[in-house]
């Protein structure tokens, strides 16, 4: 399961939160998600050089606020504050209602999967050796002391008349382990040969559990459970009976 889903979805609600932080009933949900999906697309359409990993967005009755990580702040604010004025009112034209923007920086860049995987794919459109940008990347984030990394690339790789995917690993990274850190992003390169899809996970380590979580609540079994095979053996009709077993010593 865990080489198949989203690594973030997979742990929403046990190490992560969720990206879109509101409620609504049936009538509004869809304008809602379809809003959330117009505000994502615009502001990662015109801050693309700023690096912007993540966007959260909160609701409430009559104003939106959303949240911008990047690795540079710079871009988005702007000179004097213009960048997130202009955000404001481009985001308050889709929602119709009043917008907080708050920008958060990442200084960590190396340890964010999105943020590699789109240098990944802006050094292949670049006409980069995949080979040759995926294991710069991958040194990069092991020396800033990441876990384990795993990178792919998917295309026409350098040309190729025939799509295929390659990858490279290092360190490890446990996709099945729902505590550990897993950073994973996408990203696509448009070349000439057409589309190269980038694929990065990142393990930072692992969430040790605190109290409140959900994962506080479960507890490791300490015996076997009943519908064990020895204890299954003992209730059989033809193991009761004699000399299919031994009598225990008095």
């Amino acid at each position: 399961m865990g080489q198949k889903v989203n690594p973030h979805g997979l742990r929403v609600g046990i190490i992560s939160d969720w990206d879109s932080k509101w409620y609504a009933d049936k009538k509004h949900f869809g304008d809602n998600l379809v809003e959330d999906y117009k505000i994502r697309e615009y502001i990662k359409k015109v801050h693309f050089q700023a690096g912007v990993a993540k966007i959260e967005i909160e609701r409430f009755a009559s104003r939106v606020k959303v949240s911008v990580f990047t690795a540079k702040p710079g871009m988005v604010i702007g000179k004097g504050g213009t960048g997130v004025d202009q955000l404001k009112i481009a985001i308050e034209a889709i929602t119709g209602k009043t917008v907080i923007v708050n920008v958060e920086e990442i200084k960590v860049p190396e340890l964010n999967g999105q943020l590699v995987a789109e240098n990944i794919a802006s050094q292949i459109e670049k006409r980069i050796s995949f080979r040759r940008a995926m294991k710069q990347s991958m040194q990069r984030t092991m020396r800033t002391g990441a876990k384990g990394i795993k990178t792919s690339a998917a295309g026409r790789l350098n040309g190729a008349d025939m799509a295929r995917t390659e990858g490279y690993s290092e360190g490890k990274v446990p996709l099945h382990t729902l505590r550990a850190d897993i950073s994973y992003g996408f990203a696509e390169a448009n070349t000439t040969f057409g589309k190269v899809g980038v694929k990065v996970w990142i393990c930072r380590g692992e969430v040790l559990r605190k109290k409140g979580d959900l994962l506080s609540d479960y507890k490791e079994p300490t015996k076997a459970p009943n519908d064990s095979r020895d204890n299954r053996k003992k209730r059989r009709p033809g193991n009761n009976k004699p000399g299919n077993y031994k009598r225990d010593k008095k």
